[in-house]
């Protein structure tokens, strides 16, 4: 009885540290929407506590049309993350994270030329994934994660 007892004890105060934890990090505090339009089924970016998670952004042009080659894409993508972290109160040094969709893996090269230049140091931790295809005939498509430091 005595194991028993101990264990249920242990148990409690981990999940009483974890608990303490979450409430002190702002994990527990309330997701707030960013650019969330109706008749959408999901928001341009949500923040829970101090991350922001951004949804993939395409590179529409001027005329709001995804047009144009790798490299027009690629800035217009990132221009539009830019213009969402700075919308949620976030900065794009504030990125940690990265993940690129792109319908050519030929396209790395060119898409990677616009990156680096365009996306803050230190650059962002990144997966590049090749997908068959994206809404909108998209050639790339790329979703951020940023945390206030």
């Amino acid at each position: 009885m005595n194991t028993l007892y101990s264990l249920v004890l242990k148990r409690g105060l981990i999940l009483a540290g974890a608990v303490a934890l979450c409430a002190s990090t702002g994990a527990f505090a309330q997701n707030k929407a960013i650019d969330f339009k109706q008749g959408n089924p999901f928001s341009e970016a949500v923040v829970a506590g101090n991350t922001l998670y951004v949804a993939g952004q395409q590179g529409p042009d001027a005329t709001g049309k995804v047009a144009g080659d790798i490299t027009a894409q690629t800035r217009n993508a990132i221009a539009a993350i830019k213009k969402v972290v700075e919308k949620a109160g976030f900065k794009m040094s504030d990125i940690v994270s990265a993940t690129v969709y792109i319908t050519d893996l030929n396209d790395v090269p060119a898409m990677n030329k616009v990156y680096i230049t365009d996306m803050p140091d230190p650059k962002p931790a990144r997966a590049t994934v090749k997908v068959a295809g994206l809404i909108g005939g998209a050639r790339i498509e790329i979703s951020v994660v940023a945390v206030k430091h």
